[in-house]
């Protein structure tokens, strides 16, 4: 299967930045991409709850998802939107969910992050992920042709429980979209990637934000960008950098059920009792 990481440095304005996501899916279409993922907050970036209020949609009425549903029909491809930000309809708070879209322009998974980035990076820096978005509650499997996907999203990473689940209930692929702070995204990205990539001898797709966030209000983000395609050995296959663009990679499946009959660590868990 050959994948495309979209690395992408989006702004607050949906509509700015659908046009330079359809490019580069575009792009990575062209040179053969089968599945095209994108990372978290394809739409937008912002910490300014009141312009997102004005500026998102619900997921039915949301123009970002309809085009890519679109293009993915056109293309014939499947496209992993790594989340949008969506107004949740059940909740004041947003949601912030994966897609997994059909190469006929069909939601075939959708998942809403479950782990909130509620953290304090430094004494000035503080974010609070909760008080804006609301958890998700469920693991989710995506098909497509080619592979089982595990999906995930950004701070999920740090989680490795929900990994061992996705895997063991049949998971080749995990997706990390991300969109990693700077001053984590340096120092535990991509060790925690390759991690969760040994641990499960799983392949992980991991498409990043990257760079300073454009925005109109709020406090402007900073990503780390280096998408990751890495193997079930620990391999890293790509790493995307610190610039928007595409990075395409060659996955050979096959490995994954090569490396498990040699290191079957993901069948061996034992129950034990808590300290």
């Amino acid at each position: 299967m050959k994948a495309a990481l979209v690395q992408l440095s989006v702004t607050d304005d949906p509509a700015q930045n659908l046009p330079v996501t359809l490019d580069f899916i575009r792009d990575a279409a062209s040179k053969g991409a089968q599945l095209i993922a994108t990372p978290e907050c394809t739409n937008l970036i912002s910490s300014d709850r009141a312009h997102q209020n004005a500026v998102l949609h619900h997921e039915h009425h949301d123009p970002t998802l309809e085009a890519l549903c679109n293009e993915a029909e056109r293309l014939g491809v499947y496209i992993l939107i790594g989340s949008l930000c969506l107004k949740s309809g059940d909740d004041a708070r947003f949601a912030n969910r994966s897609f997994l879209i059909g190469r006929k322009g069909n939601i075939k998974a959708r998942y809403d992050k479950i782990h909130m980035f509620d953290v304090d990076v430094s004494e000035t820096e503080r974010y609070r992920e909760s008080e804006a978005y609301r958890p998700g509650r469920e693991a989710v499997l995506g098909a497509t042709k080619y592979a089982q996907l595990g999906l995930s999203v950004c701070y999920d990473l740090r989680f490795p429980h929900l990994y061992r689940t996705l895997a063991q209930a049949g998971a080749q692929v995990l997706t990390i979209p991300a969109a990693f702070n700077d001053t984590t995204g340096a120092a535990h990205w991509e060790v925690l990637v390759r991690a969760r990539a040994i641990e499960n001898t799983c392949f992980v797709l991991a498409p990043a934000q990257c760079g300073t966030h454009a925005a109109h209000g709020g406090r402007p983000r900073k990503t780390w960008g280096h998408s990751l395609a890495v193997d079930p050995w620990g391999k890293v296959l790509a790493d995307g950098g610190t610039e928007p663009g595409v990075t395409l990679v060659d996955l050979d499946l096959d490995q994954v059920d090569a490396v498990r009959s040699r290191l079957r660590s993901l069948f061996h868990d034992r129950s034990f009792e808590a300290p």
